[in-house]
C-alpha cells in the first residue's frame, strides 16, 4: 500500500518532533505507507528552500505560488511564476485562490487580480492549480470559470457540496485533509461521500490541522495515513482502496 500527501509544508515541520531530519520524517512517514508528497510553496520568499528539498529527494514533488494572504512579500507576475515552474520538479502552480477570513471581501482586489495571475500561470504551463478558499467559495469559483482554469484541485476542501460540484464541473479534483476526522465536521463527511473515486485526493496540510488520533499536537505527512483510514471508512471501503485510488489520481492530475 502507497499513499500520497498531496499538499503539505514540509519546510514548515517541526523536524525534532519527527526524528530531527527531514530523512528520519521521511522515513516515518514510510513506515505508515506514506511515500510521496508534494510540498506547497506559499510565498516566494521560501521558494528556494521549498525547491531545493524536491531537488534532494525523489519522492518530494514541489509547487511555485504565492498563497492569498500572503501580503508583505513577493507578488509575481504570470512571467515570474512560469519561469519558476519550468523545472519538471515543480509539478503545480500554487497554492492560490481567495481567502476572506481575515480580510474584507471590498478590499481584496490585490487578492483576485493574484489569482487570475496564477490562473494564466497554470493554463500557460499547463500544470495544476492548488485552490485555497476560505470564505470566498462564490468568488473563488466565477474567477476559476471566468478565467477557464483548465485542471487543479481544491486543497483542504472544507466547503459545501455545490462548491464541490461547481468546481468538479471544471475538470478539478477535491482533496481532503484531517479536518475530515473532527468531530465537527459530520457536514464535511457528507460531502466526502459523494465525491467521485476518480476525483480523490488526500492530505495532511501539515504542520496544520493534525488528524485525529493526534488532533493538538504538531502535524506530520506522515498523518496522510490518518486521513485516508477516515476517508474509507466515510466511504465504506478499505483504506487499501482509498490509497490506491488516490494515488492514481495524484499521478493523473500531475502526470507522473
Amino acid at each position: 500500500m502507497n499513499i500520497v500527501d498531496s499538499h503539505c509544508h514540509i519546510d514548515r515541520v517541526d523536524l525534532d518532533q519527527f526524528g530531527g531530519s527531514i530523512e528520519s520524517m521521511l522515513a516515518h512517514a514510510k513506515e505508515l505507507s506514506v511515500v510521496q508528497f508534494l510540498c506547497v510553496c506559499i510565498d516566494l520568499e521560501h521558494f528556494d528552500e521549498v525547491f531545493t528539498l524536491a531537488k534532494a529527494h525523489d519522492q518530494i514533488y514541489a509547487s511555485v505560488g504565492v498563497h492569498p494572504t500572503e501580503q508583505e512579500g513577493k507578488d509575481p507576475s504570470v512571467e515570474e511564476i512560469l519561469s519558476l515552474a519550468s523545472h519538471d520538479k515543480i509539478i503545480a502552480i500554487g497554492e492560490t485562490g481567495l481567502d476572506y477570513f481575515h480580510i474584507e471581501k471590498d478590499t481584496a482586489d490585490w487578492q483576485r487580480d493574484r489569482f487570475r495571475r496564477h490562473i494564466k500561470a497554470s493554463n500557460e504551463s499547463r500544470k495544476p492549480m492548488i485552490i485555497h478558499t476560505r470564505d470566498a467559495k462564490a468568488d473563488t469559483i466565477e474567477i476559476m470559470q471566468q478565467e477557464k482554469a483548465v485542471a487543479g484541485v481544491m486543497h483542504c476542501f472544507a466547503e459545501d457540496w455545490d462548491t464541490a460540484k461547481a468546481a468538479l464541473d471544471l475538470g478539478f479534483y477535491i482533496s481532503f485533509s484531517g479536518i475530515i476526522t473532527f468531530k465537527s465536521a459530520s457536514n464535511l463527511r457528507e460531502v466526502a461521500k459523494k465525491v467521485p473515486a476518480d476525483r480523490l485526493l488526500v492530505e495532511t496540510d501539515s504542520p496544520y490541522l493534525t488528524p485525529v488520533p493526534y488532533r493538538g499536537k504538531s502535524n506530520s505527512p506522515a498523518y496522510t495515513y490518518y486521513v485516508a483510514e477516515k476517508l474509507a471508512e466515510i466511504r465504506g471501503t478499505s483504506i487499501n482502496d482509498i490509497a490506491d485510488t488516490t494515488t492514481n489520481n495524484f499521478k493523473q492530475l500531475f502526470s507522473l
